[in-house]
């Protein structure tokens, strides 16, 4: 991916970004015809039988919004690749982490019409395996208008993911805001399902456990400190026996309480990276143009290594740009 998006778009942050599954199952009568006609052609007339092979690549979430990029998740061989596939080209290429689960973010918009998604993955040794599910996304003509996803898979009922036309019962699970307090103590918040129980937990490690509100907002304040370092944050949805229905992962680090204080103290001329951020969208956003975002990585090289690889979570200086005779000047 990071080929593909110049070397500047953040290390995927899992589902991070408004993630939401929606598990409807449709008669294929009430699909779109050209997303029935995709499903029906990728479907053999004997399915697979996975047992006797190696692990296939998955999908679990497929979520594009209006403007037609996309947050994939899914699962596959631990440490092995996995290709995205978009009607034939690939859209991503990422690793697959040691539990066997990988993220993805494609920021190029889909082209309207139906866009076919399928997985490859590249084991270890080298072997490819091709996976036997098909996602269908029918990309809506009017734009501002969120595309219907379907999922097809051998021998199983198609699947809608994203439904455009859903109500407020649907199932949605997001991590958007991770802030720190005066005090320099981590606040997670995002949205969930109304009244849905919450876990969530640091590297496999309990962080707490909430409750989403009427309205679906959740909000959590760990008891415990949480030392500096890069983590695995996962989020949980359960349903009343405690079973896991939804699931969000993304990469966090948690900055140094000192610089916490320290930024609260200053009072401006910091971010903390939310998910979904990358170094191209917070220089857009700061400075006008995703071209800047150099300005910010030569500000933080202590802490980035990879400018296509930054943390939810991490605190980043923003150093101050003025122009003066044409030349850019930047102020500490």
């Amino acid at each position: 991916m990071s080929a593909r998006l110049a070397g500047i778009f953040l290390g995927l942050v899992v589902v991070i970004l408004a993630v939401a599954a929606y598990f409807v199952v449709f008669n294929p009568g009430s699909l779109p015809p050209e997303v029935a006609a995709v499903i029906e052609r990728h479907a053999p007339a004997d399915p697979q039988e996975p047992e006797t092979g190696p692990i296939l690549p998955t999908f679990d979430i497929v979520r594009v919004d209006a403007s037609g990029t996309a947050v994939i998740a899914g699962r596959g061989a631990p440490l092995a690749t996995v290709i995205v596939r978009a009607n034939g080209q690939e859209a991503a290429n990422e690793p697959i982490n040691e539990t066997g689960e990988w993220a993805a973010y494609v920021e190029a918009p889909f082209s309207q019409g139906a866009v076919e998604l399928t997985l490859e993955m590249i084991m270890p040794d080298g072997e490819v395996v091709r996976g036997q599910q098909v996602v269908i996304i029918a990309v809506p003509e009017r734009p501002g208008e969120k595309p219907l996803v379907v999922l097809g898979e051998p021998g199983a009922p198609s699947r809608v993911l994203q439904n455009p036309k859903a109500g407020d019962n649907t199932l949605v699970l997001t991590l958007e805001i991770i802030d720190y307090d005066a005090e320099g103590a981590l606040v997670l918040s995002g949205r969930a399902t109304p009244s849905a129980g919450l876990r969530v937990y640091a590297n496999n490690e309990l962080l707490g456990e909430t409750r989403a509100s009427r309205k679906g907002n959740w909000m959590l304040k760990p008891e415990d400190p949480i030392a500096p370092g890069v983590y695995t944050l996962r989020l949980d949805q359960v349903d009343s026996e405690g079973k896991v229905i939804m699931r969000v992962e993304l990469p966090f680090e948690r900055a140094e309480p000192s610089d916490v204080l320290a930024a609260v103290a200053k009072g401006g001329g910091r971010v903390v990276v939310q998910p979904g951020n990358s170094l191209w969208r917070i220089a857009r956003r700061i400075y006008g143009s995703g071209f800047e975002f150099t300005i910010i990585y030569d500000a933080n090289r202590s802490q980035i290594r990879d400018p296509d690889r930054i943390y939810a979570g991490q605190l980043l200086d923003l150093p101050v740009k003025y122009e003066v005779d044409d030349e850019i000047h930047l102020l500490d």
